[in-house]
């Protein structure tokens, strides 16, 4: 076997009846976090150029990888086959211009050339769906993420009525300073760990359902 088949049938045997009960406990929430912190250490370990420890790291991420797949696997939704397979796929679809017969000589090019095709991968009924909210970029932290999206909200006017409350909002912001603020976000981080819950996690949900109901009643209410 590889050394892939070898990590995979680890992983397997930790999730078994008989396996590991802190790897049997864990669903696709409550491992973001280690993704996160595994991901962080990676870059770290890249940013020194430190190869011994770049190789640890891209190992810890790619258990990250395998361990999701084994998640899905057992509830029947994808394998890690299909997640190599479908990568693989779509390499070789956004790049005709090796795989292919007509070459490209810059990277200015390949990029063109990469927009355009990824444009062509998405649903029609995804292409002609209005977008509310500008992309912003997923690598975001939750925090700068919620921040973010409540500057578009108040930038467009958009309606968050049962969502959020608009008006508790500029209350609680009237009477915060930077100190205040601080001591506030530290202490909502520490009760969350108190309550082994993750904060991280619970506000990039949250604002996603803001997004979510905030889109659906912008599109509701203005049809095409």
């Amino acid at each position: 076997m590889s050394a892939i088949d070898d990590l995979r049938q680890t992983v397997a045997r930790l999730r078994a009846p008989d396996g590991c009960p802190w790897d049997r406990e864990q669903t696709h929430q409550t491992l973001a976090r280690c993704l996160i912190d595994e991901c962080s250490e990676l870059l770290d370990a890249i940013d020194r150029l430190d190869l011994p420890h770049m190789r640890e790291e891209l190992g810890d991420v790619l258990v990250q990888i395998v361990f999701h797949a084994q998640l899905a696997a057992e509830r029947g939704d994808f394998t890690f086959d299909d997640v190599a397979r479908e990568i693989n796929e779509k390499l070789v679809r956004r790049h005709p211009h090796v795989f292919g017969p007509n070459r490209l000589n810059t990277s200015a090019e390949v990029l063109v050339q990469w927009d355009a095709i990824k444009k062509t991968e998405k649903p029609a009924g995804e292409r002609a769906k209005p977008a509310v909210f500008k992309h912003l970029p997923p690598q975001l932290p939750a925090l700068m993420f919620a921040e973010a999206v409540w500057k578009q909200i108040e930038k467009q006017g958009l309606p968050v009525a049962g969502f959020v409350d608009g008006e508790e909002i500029r209350r609680i912001g009237a009477g915060l300073t930077e100190e205040s603020l601080g001591r506030l976000l530290f202490e909502l981080a520490a009760a969350a760990r108190a309550q082994d819950l993750d904060p991280e996690g619970a506000l990039r949900q949250a604002t996603a359902r803001v997004m979510a109901g905030v889109q659906q009643r912008v599109i509701t209410a203005n049809p095409r």
